[in-house]
């Protein structure tokens, strides 16, 4: 009896969910892994397909856990996409270790028909390839990728990008992230050019795969010219205002402090021809106030950004050796008395991350205080001892502020 009644609570309960609308099954189900997804089809004869009809394909897992042997994980996602009656509009392929790919090597052919088959039969919106990758094991795009004309978010990371000669743009594209992807500045400055509608940007080089270890500036100095023989963005340095000219009405943007100098011809921060007037968040992550580039691009975007909200910094506390033996020729004061004029009207959150209590982070920590009078909060994390962090704090507070700011150190 007890079994009986359990049995028909159960189906009563699937009977429940099988009468919803189709559209919130979808949305169950796109809640879940596609694999459990798939699961579902033996519940019954009603749920056989049901899995197959939902927008979102998410082959990926969390770090470090691997979903199944590559082999079986590309087989499975071309006997999904066979078995597709409705239109995919969200598509993820997340891979962790590219060294489980053993003997048989990188599946570069297989990934490239499992892209273009998306690119002719499926009005993809959402893309994500991500490869825990680096050096000649990157993946290479196929062309079929810049056929995805519907893309509204576009996510890769560890891959090589190049363009396709007569490349229209991705005209509907409203976020973009290039997480350590191999990509030439003309190609970069191209596929900003063909994205109008771009309102998130996040560039993150390759810089630190090569960098990792090196502690000599000398040596510094001969990776930072590898790099640029080696075409990471290209054998010409671009400017400020050809990256800006390119996202007029950018909202959201994170960029790696490492590749300022591509974008930094001198260190004398310049004027925009048209102030980003959309422009809410930056992130400036792996930066150091040692770095004369890195604080010229931070002075540029400043005070080319009224409207900017909220900024959020991150230092390299590494960096430090780096540009050490270079401060003594560059100092904070070289581009804060180009912000002399500037006040952030609509800025009300700071963050940052790992501060040294070096001189120029105090200073410029005093210059947003003192030209921000809608601030409310300011999050510091400090690198620094305990004794040394009241006394940072207590500077603080006791620098000009523009607003009763809340400063909170951790």
């Amino acid at each position: 009896m007890k079994s009986k009644r359990l049995s028909k609570t159960k189906g009563s309960s699937l009977d429940k969910i099988t009468a919803l609308p189709q559209t919130i099954i979808e949305t169950i189900l796109c809640l879940i892994p596609i694999k459990e997804a798939a699961r579902t089809s033996i519940l019954s004869r009603e749920w056989r397909y049901k899995w197959t009809s939902i927008p979102k394909l998410d082959f990926s897992s969390p770090y470090g856990m691997q979903i199944m042997k590559t082999s079986k994980l590309i087989c499975a996602i071309h006997q999904v996409l066979s078995l597709r009656h409705d239109p995919v509009h969200e598509f993820t392929l997340s891979i962790d270790d590219v060294d489980r790919f053993g003997k048989t090597g990188f599946p570069s052919r297989e990934l490239d028909q499992i892209i273009r088959h998306l690119s002719m039969n499926h009005p993809v919106k959402k893309l994500r390839i991500v490869f825990d990758a680096s050096g000649d094991s990157l993946y290479k795009l196929p062309f079929s990728v810049f056929s995805l004309h519907h893309l509204t978010e576009l996510y890769l990371g560890y891959c090589s990008l190049h363009r396709q000669p007569k490349f229209n743009g991705f005209h509907g594209l409203t976020s973009l992230s290039l997480d350590f992807v191999r990509i030439s500045r003309k190609t970069l400055l191209h596929l900003l050019s063909t994205s109008p509608s771009l309102r998130s940007f996040t560039l993150v080089s390759m810089f630190l795969l090569i960098l990792l270890g090196t502690r000599n500036l000398s040596e510094y100095s001969k990776l930072l010219q590898l790099m640029l023989e080696q075409d990471i963005l290209g054998h010409e340095k671009s400017t400020m205002i050809e990256l800006f000219e390119r996202l007029p009405v950018i909202e959201h943007l994170t960029i790696w402090s490492e590749i300022s100098p591509w974008f930094v011809p001198d260190l004398v921060p310049q004027e925009l021809p048209t102030s980003l007037i959309h422009l809410k968040y930056f992130s400036f992550t792996q930066m150091s106030f040692l770095d004369g580039f890195g604080l010229t691009f931070l002075a540029v975007l400043i005070k080319n950004s009224p409207n900017l909200e909220k900024i959020d910094l991150e230092i390299d506390t590494d960096s430090m050796v780096y540009y050490s033996e270079c401060y003594e020729n560059y100092h904070s004061d070289v581009w804060l008395e180009h912000l002399s004029d500037v006040w952030l009207e609509h800025l009300n959150e700071l963050k940052i991350k790992y501060i040294s209590n070096l001189e120029p982070e105090m200073e410029f920590l005093k210059f947003i205080l003192a030209r921000s009078p809608k601030l409310k909060k300011v999050s510091i994390r400090s690198e620094v001892e305990k004794d040394q962090e009241s006394g940072m704090l207590k500077t603080l507070l006791r620098a000009p502020r523009a607003s009763a700011v809340e400063i909170d150190v951790v």
